[in-house]
């Protein structure tokens, strides 16, 4: 793998900007559609709330008092599970897309640059005598020593992921 010259950081710079406005433009959109399917969740849930409330207020007025309330708190808790079980699938779908995404990047012909950006950050943290080697996920890996850098394309997309952990979380506390 060759190695840029120094100095050569700046003109890298559009590179980078490109990349970082194409990832945070996808992220948007990928937050976006997280929130209309999150949104559609939670208004069935919702509507389905309300029927189950209706139907357990009928049988309350016909039962006793503590018979409703078992069968409330057994619905609610259902309910919960189904909202919980929802918002776990379209954690996974997200997962699996930004997973896809990173994979596809080393069909993009700005990957070769994007190598030698992640090799220029592994010598900078490690130092210019770090082993840096190709990943077989893509992008690379270092080590110099006893220290280990992860910039494969699955470990990036994943540490994406875990920065953008509180907008996705966020997307459930709609109210």
């Amino acid at each position: 793998m060759s190695r840029l010259p120094s100095g050569s950081e700046a003109s890298l710079e559009p590179l980078r900007y490109a990349l970082r406005r194409g990832a945070d433009k996808e992220a948007s959109r990928l937050a976006e559609d997280a929130r209309a399917q999150s949104d559609a969740i939670l208004s069935t849930a919702r509507a389905e709330a309300d029927e189950i409330r209706k139907t357990a207020e009928q049988q309350g007025r016909e039962a006793a008092r503590t018979e409703a309330s078992g069968r409330s708190a057994r619905i609610r808790r259902q309910a919960r599970r189904t909202v919980l079980a929802q918002q776990e699938a379209l954690r996974a779908e997200l997962i699996q897309q930004v997973q896809q995404q990173a994979q596809e990047l080393r069909s993009d012909p700005r990957y070769p640059r994007l190598l030698r950006i992640l090799t220029e950050r592994a010598d900078s943290i490690l130092g210019p005598m770090a082993s840096v080697t190709e990943s077989y996920k893509g992008g690379v890996t270092a080590t110099a020593g006893s220290r280990h850098l992860d910039f494969s394309l699955p470990a990036l997309a994943a540490q994406a992921l875990e920065n953008r952990a509180g907008e996705v979380h966020r997307l459930w506390d709609v109210e």
